[in-house]
């Protein structure tokens, strides 16, 4: 037998002696693992279970107000740390809130493990700032219309119908107008014949 052989051969028994040693180790921690992750710790004290039967809202304070931080699902557990002076919120040990602490609703939890401690609200959130408007320039704009009479109807004059009546007959002189005519220039010639006699000497 070669020396290449022989350093085939114990490479294989060092080989198979690590496999056998390996899976003797899986099958004495494999089951201590498994109750592991089928068994999470329960939390000691006092705890509160989700009783709601739909994912609740934990939100960041002891309000609707507040922003919601993520929710937990029904049948869950976790450390209760107090309680609002309503006796309407529960402080929870919460990883997604600020400083690992959320709020839930307490009529969607049941309580067990002790008294709950009454816990001051934090501050709410300060809201957005709003745009306003100076009344002053709204009042320019507000433009009411000013309320006027309807006009009212008024009657026309009654329509006056011109009366035309015939012409009576012309009006015939008594005499013609040539007579006197005639007349005054017999006159007139007479007043000359008198006035010529009584300028002679």
């Amino acid at each position: 037998m070669t020396i290449y052989a022989m350093k085939r051969l114990l490479f294989k028994a060092i080989v198979g002696v690590l496999t056998v040693t390996g899976l003797g180790l899986g099958i004495f921690l494999t089951p201590n693992q498994a109750q592991a992750f089928q068994d999470p710790p329960t939390p000691t004290g006092v705890v509160i279970t989700v009783i709601y039967t739909e994912p609740m809202n934990v939100r960041g304070g002891p309000g609707t107000s507040y922003d919601i931080l993520g929710q937990i699902q029904p049948g869950s557990v976790y450390p209760a740390l107090g309680i609002s002076p309503g006796r309407e919120w529960i402080q929870i040990a919460y990883t997604g809130g600020a400083g690992g602490i959320g709020w839930v609703y307490s009529s969607y939890v049941t309580i067990s493990g002790g008294e709950l401690r009454v816990v001051e609200p934090p501050p709410t959130q300060t809201p957005l700032a709003t745009s306003t408007f100076d009344p002053t320039l709204l009042a320019e704009f507000n433009i009411q219309p000013t309320q006027t009479r309807m006009p009212t109807f008024t009657p026309p004059p009654p329509l006056a119908i011109p009366q035309f009546t015939e012409p009576g007959p012309a009006h015939t002189p008594k005499f013609p107008s040539g007579i006197f005519a005639i007349i005054l220039g017999i006159l007139g010639t007479a007043g000359l014949f008198v006035s010529f006699i009584l300028r002679k000497p």
